[in-house]
């Protein structure tokens, strides 16, 4: 008789060369019996369970931004968040995990295909950084001389290689000024045997992500590990996917997370409320006015928020698709229904948390622990309600600097 992790892979086998989103979903779906194992360990180990991130590399679910010369999915933003909110409805971890993959795997276009190659060639390869507040790079003969310390590097537990956002320093000391005229911000890469990894996550919600900290000393990383960020002037790769830049993967995709974790809790609301009778009460839950109302309100919800997000990723792909970029006020509108997107999640989740009563707090139950995943969603950068702030900004004519404000 076969194992899980033998039944979770063998849907990945049949080589496919352009999977669709709809590829990628029935193999998450077959996942599942994975995800389900690996509950307890992620919430031991406060990392995704080995077994289940080997049946996710077979899936191909960490290779799906990458470009298909490297044997990757090449998907558009619509299909890409499709399956990323798949996976958070099984798994919020996980989904966090792939999405942060995703996005620094956007390097990839950035690269030359060597270097890529280098990083990426194993099909067990992923990316992980973090923010890189105060780290620097000092240019030398041939690369940098790199010091970083750092956290939230989620997905660091099992990533090949790591990654740190530097000031780039002259050797005098003195900054770089890139085109704009600013000082240079540029992505220094390195095999993550190379970084000593601080092993700080304790945390209440995503405990599965392994989001640890990181410390480089003196490191030299060759220039051709190097790259400057969403930088259209210095792309090599003509791949459109990549006119959708990495600060909009992260937007869109953890907003598709928070999206997967509320439609998990609606329809595991269902199930309690068929069968559920609450103490006291001669009938079941759904047959509750104020419970059928509280559902009815939810759903409608869940889907204006996720119909919005995804009107504004389609325009800005219609942008892509007819050979642009996605313009400032496309940016913007990601953001605000991004952002907008997690906080209903949020809400949903809390409303029917409420309605659940006891049956909410059992650790075996299906609620708490999606409970707890959704607000550490909103307290990352990605569901800061100063977004709302700095779009706001935007729409009354204020000056902002939109990549300071990660948009």
């Amino acid at each position: 008789m076969s194992s899980i992790t033998e039944q979770a892979r063998a849907p990945a086998m049949p080589a496919m060369s352009t999977p669709t989103a709809d590829d990628y979903i029935e193999r998450v779906r077959a996942l599942a019996p994975l995800f389900a194992a690996a509950r307890d360990y992620e919430e031991d180990a406060r990392e995704l369970d080995p077994k289940l991130v080997s049946g996710m590399h077979a899936a191909g679910l960490f290779r799906m931004l990458l470009p298909r010369w490297l044997n990757g999915g090449a998907l558009d933003a619509l299909a890409y968040t499709r399956v990323v909110e798949e996976i958070a409805r099984f798994d919020a971890s996980a989904a966090w995990c792939v999405n942060q993959g995703s996005g620094c795997s956007m390097a990839a276009g950035y690269l030359d295909r060597e270097t890529a190659r280098e990083i990426f060639r194993d099909p067990d390869g992923v990316l992980a950084w973090g923010p890189s507040p105060g780290a620097k790079a000092i240019a030398a003969d041939g690369g940098y001389i790199v010091n970083y310390s750092g956290a939230f590097a989620s997905g660091s537990r099992h990533a090949t290689w790591l990654g740190a956002h530097c000031l780039v320093l002259e050797a005098d000391g003195s900054p770089r000024l890139a085109a704009n005229k600013r000082p240079e911000l540029r992505a220094m890469l390195f095999p993550k045997s190379q970084a000593d990894v601080k092993d700080v996550w304790h945390v209440v919600g995503l405990r599965g992500t392994g989001s640890d900290s990181f410390v480089v000393k003196d490191l030299f990383v060759p220039a051709r590990h190097s790259f400057l960020r969403d930088d259209e002037a210095t792309r090599l790769d003509p791949s459109p996917h990549y006119r959708y830049t990495s600060t909009m993967v992260y937007s869109s995709g953890f907003a598709h997370v928070a999206l997967g974790i509320a439609r998990a809790v609606m329809d595991e609301f269902v199930t309690l409320a068929t069968h559920k009778t609450p103490r006291d009460y001669r009938n079941t839950l759904r047959e509750s006015a104020l419970v059928q109302a509280d559902f009815g309100q939810a759903e409608a919800r869940w889907n204006a928020a996720r119909h919005y997000l995804r009107a504004t990723i389609a325009d800005a792909w219609r942008e892509i698709d007819k050979g642009g970029r996605p313009t400032e006020g496309q940016r913007v509108a990601i953001r605000l229904a991004a952002t907008h997107a997690i906080h209903s999640a949020k809400d949903v989740v809390d409303s029917l948390y409420d309605a659940a009563g006891a049956n909410a707090i059992m650790e075996a139950g299906p609620f708490e622990r999606r409970f707890r995943d959704i607000h550490a969603v909103t307290q990352q950068l990605q569901g800061r309600k100063s977004h709302f702030e700095a779009v706001g900004k935007f729409l009354l004519g204020v000056p902002i600097d939109l990549d300071r404000a990660q948009i």
